[in-house]
């Protein structure tokens, strides 16, 4: 035990000297993914609310011929203002960028809806373009609410009830709670945090063992009076220790960060307290072992500190690929995703998200399943330590 804390203080202190990796370790992962993942939410809900309520204009043709329907749009926020162009002109500034949207409103427009007859107003816009879709949207529906309302009147002045146009009104009951709406935007949370944990182990795990192989320095570590079991664990809890350490630092930053987003202005609440992120964290702490021991399997493995970064690379894609593949699927959580390390973190991190309750069983299975792989890949990178074959 003490040649293994002996290792381990060696190889924790030296990386903590080390200006690259404490510079990649402790500050690039938790500081960049969730300034990153806090972006990338306040920019969905400025999207979402870009639409809702504030004030727009758009530019229009013939606006002058539809007085009526300028009050409509005028009373819900929407101002029309002229168009100095014709069509082609409204395609191209459209397809140019210079307006998002165009309408045209025929000449005789007032005189066709007089008449009774179909007075089509025709909207210009790039469909490929995102950028102030919300309100795109919302002009759209404040038009065809305008279309209803005009053909509901010409069915009262012709003594037709306009209810017979809905034989089967549909009334949408939710059911979901502000936290629970909440997990559609972070559920990309624990994808975030797996990634920043696994980037803090990779330079430590590649340097322990790779790095010393390539510098010429593990044949004479490996010549001393002390276990490679000692040596190798001593690396190994090096690696957790700047996994565990960059899990704590990245919880607590998405905490202090996502509190800050508003999600309130959706309908929706996290639960984001202090207690919360203790919870995330010792929920995501069984990974710890999981991913010091898969980093250092691949370090043993490659040859060079380039080999076992390409390895890296790839290697990486296995904790996170259930994650990318649970938030299109939306599994329902049973035993056996339970057993699958990172998604089971993954599910139980959402439930605490929504304000439920963690069954003992999913916790048991998850913490298990994810100690029982962690076992399996020291073991395997214990049978390359005992083998003189690691020196290369």
């Amino acid at each position: 035990m003490n040649a293994l804390l002996t290792v381990f203080a060696k190889e924790f202190f030296e990386n903590l000297r080390d200006r690259r990796t404490l510079l990649t370790t402790l500050l690039l992962g938790p500081v960049f993914m969730p300034l990153m993942f806090s972006f990338m939410t306040r920019t969905i809900i400025n999207r979402a609310m870009d639409g809702s309520d504030q004030p727009v204009t758009v530019a229009t043709i013939n606006a002058a011929a539809a007085p009526n329907l300028r009050e409509h749009l005028a009373a819900h926020g929407v101002t029309l203002r002229d168009f100095n162009g014709d069509a082609a002109a409204a395609r191209t500034a459209v397809s140019g960028g210079g307006e998002k949207l165009v309408l045209e409103i025929p000449q005789d427009h007032a005189e066709r809806i007089k008449d009774g007859d179909a007075a089509p107003v025709l909207m210009y816009l790039d469909s490929s373009n995102m950028d102030k879709r919300g309100q795109i949207e919302r002009v759209e529906k404040l038009l065809q609410e305008w279309s209803r309302n005009i053909a509901m009147q010409r069915l009262v002045l012709r003594g037709i009830d306009p209810r017979i146009l809905s034989p089967m009104p549909l009334q949408q009951i939710d059911v979901s709670t502000p936290a629970g709406r909440s997990v559609l935007l972070l559920g990309m949370l624990s994808f975030f945090m797996v990634v920043s944990m696994f980037a803090s182990g990779i330079g430590v795990a590649i340097d322990g063992t790779a790095g010393e192989r390539e510098r010429g320095s593990l044949e004479a570590l490996l010549t001393l009076p002390v276990p490679r079991e000692a040596l190798l664990g001593g690396k190994l809890l090096a690696t957790a220790a700047f996994m565990s350490i960059a899990l704590v630092l990245t919880t607590t930053a998405l905490n202090v960060v996502l509190g800050r987003i508003g999600l309130e202005q959706l309908g929706m609440s996290a639960n984001l307290s202090s207690t919360t992120g203790i919870a995330m964290a010792a929920i995501l702490l069984p990974l710890v072992p999981v991913g010091a021991g898969l980093l250092t399997l691949v370090a043993c493995f490659a040859r060079s500190i380039r080999e076992a970064q390409a390895w890296v690379g790839m290697v990486q894609l296995v904790p996170t690929m259930p994650l990318a593949f649970v938030t299109m699927l939306n599994p329902t959580p049973g035993p056996l995703l339970m057993c699958v390390p990172s998604l089971s973190q993954h599910l139980l991190i959402m439930k605490l998200l929504r304000a439920e309750a963690l069954a003992p069983l999913d916790i048991l299975l998850s913490v298990g399943s994810s100690l029982l792989i962690a076992t399996l890949l020291i073991g395997v990178a214990m049978r390359l330590y005992r083998r003189e074959s690691l020196l290369g």
